[in-house]
Formats: C-alpha cells, sequence, structure tokens
C-alpha cells in the first residue's frame, strides 16, 4: 500500500482546463429522443454525449447480456414446456407451477403473485388464449414493473465537473471490480477519470485499486498513511478533481455490513466531504450487490438507501446465478433503478443495465 498520497500518473496529462460549469451551445437537442441511458448534463454538453456513447455500446453488448443470463435463462425455459399444451381446464394447475418457477428464479412472493393473478385474469377474461400469448403476457408484466419503478437507469452526472461517483457495499460484493469496469467502460468513451482509493479498512485494496488504475490508465488517489480516514481521502480526491479538470471522480469505499451502525455513520462522513467541494456532490451513489444472495440482498439495500440514499444497484455476479429474478425484486421492492449488471470476469462484463433486453435474455 503506498505510504503516501499521491496520483499514479498513468495516462497523458493534459493542461487544467478552468474550474466552471460546463457550456451549453445549441445543436438541435431533443430531449425526447433521448435514451434512458443518457448522463444528464442540463440536456446538453459532455456528460450527454457521453451517455449517448454507452447508450451505443450498450445496443452492440445485447449479446453479452443474453449469454450472461444463461442460467438464469435454462431455469426458466421450463415456462415453455409448461404452456406448451396450455388449455383453459388446466389454467389452476399450470398457474401454480409457473408461480413455483418464478419463486424458485427469486422474482420475490410479492411480484409473484402479481403477475400471476394479472395472469389469471386475462385468462379467464378470454384475452389470453394460447400458451405463446401467456408467455407473452408474462413478459409484458416484468417488464413494464421494470420500467415503471425503475426506468431511470442512466447515470445522473449533473452539469459540473468533476461528476463524483461514490461506489458502496457490503463485504467482497465486488465493489473494486466493478468501479475499475466503471472507469473502464467511461475511459474508453473518452472520459478523464481520477479514482479514489476510500477502501481504508482492507490492506490490499488500494493496491487492488492501483492495479485496476493501471489496467484502464487512469490516475489514482491514495491515503496519505495506513488507517486514514475514508472522508479524507475521498475529500482530496475530488478537490484534486476539481483542480485538475477530471470529468468523473469514481470513489471506493469499505466494504460493510449494513447491521454495522458506526460502518454506515462513515459513508454519511464520505458523502458530507465531497459535497463540500462539489456542491451536490455525489452525483451517484451506487450500490453494489452479489445477484448470488438473491432476495437476501434485499436487507442491505434498504439500510444502505435509509443511510445515505443509494441512487442506483450494481448488480454482480449473475453469470453465476440461476436467479435472475432477484433484478426484478429489488427494483419493485425499493423502486431504485438497476444502473448496471456484472454478466462476467472480463474488463467489459460490466453492462448498462436494459429492462427489455434483460427481459429478453430471460424468456428467451
Amino acid at each position: 500500500m503506498a505510504t503516501q498520497t499521491h496520483l499514479s500518473l498513468l495516462s497523458k496529462p493534459s493542461p487544467p482546463p478552468p474550474n466552471q460549469l460546463l457550456e451549453f451551445p445549441r445543436t438541435g437537442f431533443n430531449p425526447r429522443k433521448t435514451s434512458r441511458f443518457k448522463c444528464l448534463a442540463s440536456q446538453s454538453g459532455f456528460f450527454t454525449k457521453l451517455g449517448r456513447l454507452i447508450k451505443e455500446k450498450a445496443k452492440s453488448d445485447v449479446e453479452k447480456i443474453f449469454s450472461g443470463f444463461s442460467k438464469t435463462r435454462d431455469n426458466l425455459a421450463v415456462i415453455d414446456e409448461l404452456l406448451l399444451y396450455w388449455n383453459l381446464s388446466e389454467t389452476d394447475r399450470i398457474l401454480d407451477e409457473l408461480e413455483e418457477i418464478l419463486l424458485v428464479s427469486d422474482f420475490g412472493p410479492r411480484i409473484t403473485i402479481k403477475i400471476v393473478e394479472r395472469l389469471r385474469e386475462d385468462i379467464l377474461a378470454g384475452k389470453l388464449k394460447s400458451g405463446s400469448e401467456i408467455k407473452d403476457a408474462l413478459k409484458t408484466s416484468v417488464l413494464e414493473l421494470l420500467i415503471k419503478k425503475g426506468n431511470k437507469t442512466e447515470l445522473q452526472l449533473g452539469f459540473r465537473k468533476p461528476a463524483v461517483i461514490m461506489i458502496v457495499g457490503v463485504n467482497g460484493g465486488g465493489k473494486t471490480t466493478s468501479l475499475g469496469k466503471l472507469a473502464y467502460r467511461l475511459k474508453k468513451e473518452g472520459a478523464k477519470i481520477l479514482m479514489a482509493a476510500g477502501d481504508t479498512f482492507r490492506a490490499a485494496a488500494s493496491d487492488q485499486l492501483e492495479i485496476w488504475a493501471e489496467r484502464t490508465e487512469c490516475e489514482i488517489v491514495v491515503a496519505e498513511k495506513e488507517k486514514a480516514k475514508a472522508s479524507s481521502v475521498l475529500s482530496q480526491a475530488v478537490k484534486r478533481g476539481k483542480e485538475q479538470g477530471f470529468d468523473i471522480v469514481l470513489c471506493d469505499t469499505s466494504g460493510r455490513l449494513h447491521t454495522n451502525y458506526s460502518l454506515m455513520e462513515e459513508l454519511i462522513a464520505c458523502k458530507k466531504a465531497v459535497s463540500k467541494i462539489v456542491p451536490g456532490a455525489p452525483n451517484e451513489i451506487l450500490l453494489v450487490l452479489d445477484g448470488n444472495t438473491g432476495l437476501n440482498m434485499l436487507p442491505q439495500a434498504r439500510e444502505f438507501n435509509e443511510v445515505v440514499g443509494i441512487t442506483g444497484f450494481v448488480l454482480t455476479k449473475l453469470d453465476g446465478s440461476a436467479r435472475g429474478g432477484c433484478v426484478v425484486s429489488v427494483v419493485d421492492e425499493l423502486g431504485i433503478p438497476v444502473k448496471f449488471v456484472g454478466v462476467g470476469e472480463g474488463v467489459e462484463d460490466l453492462q448498462p443495465f436494459d429492462a427489455e433486453a434483460f427481459v429478453n435474455a430471460i424468456f428467451s
């Protein structure tokens, strides 16, 4: 671990622009034509352009989303067999089995019952007359839920530089790795990124983040000394980001159990520290959740949201879980959008979340 605060000059330095609000020229921008992946920057400017590039990349990466949820898709493939020979007289039996399949896939009891009862009503009303129509209605129900309760999947990066993103979560969820992959994606689209090694509890955390800084050719700020306060490290990083014209500061934090009150309070201190440097920061507080924990992620999400106000979720390790329904459950429970999903171990396998691509991937 580094023993003093420094910047790893791993990318070519450029003259720092003046620290001021971005200028927004008239570009014929039509907000009605923007995607859900836009990065809001007063409707125009650098962050909006960045958002458009992320959207284009997300479209080209749909196949990765599709393959990443292969186990969930295999689990739900039973639905096709179940509905193949559907007839009206067996409606109750088939819907009971469908309910069980959704529960096993971690859709959660509340939304499972909601979806199944809606299907039952439509079947009895004569609106659904075949197995294929029932499956289409099932997909539509899930998609509508995701869009209604978690439609703001775009990164909200404001209109000041630097935008600040804090990454939080429990131990072992994949925070540092997710931060590194996010840095890679943003850097690839032209953003100047500064990393902040705010995980001051785990001995190897700074070393791990420095490896990601080298990998992504980003600069990094680490603690001056061991056991430094995380809020101090983040404050210094945001200050440096402001002075040297960085576009985005990505702030790592220590993993903590949502039941540890004192450590959760530290997150409040981190949030206050960066807001003193850049008004309105952090722009995003992303909670990293391990998809393999299934519905057990919900208590974590509730507590983190209550303490610091989560703006979005990053769901990791979904490539190894046959319970992708947890994506739907967390959105339904808290009304907070999923912004990224981890569908593999590669550097490009952190994908912007797209509800339609997700639904098509698990119900193919």
